[in-house]
């Protein structure tokens, strides 16, 4: 498994990653904006990523995604990995992320890699046809 800084001009390539994990994927010209504006990320060619943004001594996921073929392989803690040395390297003391509440998969990923319960948003993801669910902020240090 090779881990490598991403781009902008990696934005087609994760945007098709994001829509394989997501139901709402972000846009290849939402990824390009990230990107280009000063977030940060890695990459697992065609197989996952993972972005974040570092603002003073405070970094936070943005998004995490891994192709659903290729999950339970350790692919999302090695990126969440990367993303930890990458904020430190950017001067980050601590991570944050938020979390749907509901998907039990990506908490367990961020219990295993040191985060804990730092809060709670009330209907942070809306959810088409369904009740909005809460989020967790989940926090570690960097």
């Amino acid at each position: 498994m090779t881990i490598r800084r991403a781009a902008a001009a990696d934005a087609a390539l994760l945007a098709g990653l994001h829509a394989t994990a997501f139901d709402r994927p972000w846009s290849a010209m939402e990824i390009h904006q990230l990107l280009s504006s000063g977030a940060s990320g890695a990459v697992i060619e065609d197989a996952g990523f993972i972005l974040w943004r570092t603002a003073g001594d405070e970094a936070e996921i943005l998004t995490l995604a891994v192709d659903p073929a290729r999950r339970r392989a350790g692919l999302g803690g090695a990126l969440v990995e990367a993303a930890l040395s990458g904020t430190r390297g950017e001067g980050a003391a601590s991570m944050f992320l938020e979390v749907a509440e509901d998907n039990a998969a990506a908490i367990a990923l961020y219990a295993a890699t040191g985060f804990e319960a730092a809060g709670r948003r009330k209907g942070y993801y809306a959810r088409p046809g369904a009740a909005a669910v809460d989020a967790l902020v989940l926090r570690r240090g960097a």
